[in-house]
């Protein structure tokens, strides 16, 4: 069973999908699997080393809101965790 709630499915699916469109092209399930632990215990991704065309960017966000049909200020609560969180930067 999936002990994922929706909203963080939704992230993983939209973290997947940036990185393997961002260059260089990444597995984020495997940089999860490899990330270095830092002293308060959270893995780290070294987002800097990808980036990705803010359009793209701006699709693939769109894309995974439209599939999980999120509504009012959980949109704009998606767009800021995807946002403030280990995306690639911007080309």
């Amino acid at each position: 069973m999936n002990d994922m709630s929706k909203k963080e499915r939704a992230i993983m699916e939209c973290y997947c999908a940036l990185y393997k469109e961002s260059t260089p092209s990444a597995d984020f399930k495997e940089l999860i699997e490899n990330a270095n632990i830092n002293e308060k215990g959270e893995k780290e991704i070294d987002f800097r080393s990808y980036e990705i065309d803010q359009e793209k960017y701006k699709d693939i966000v769109d894309s995974i809101i439209k599939k999980y049909k999120f509504k009012g200020y959980t949109i704009q609560q998606f767009k800021n965790t995807i946002a403030l969180g280990c995306s690639p930067k911007f080309k």
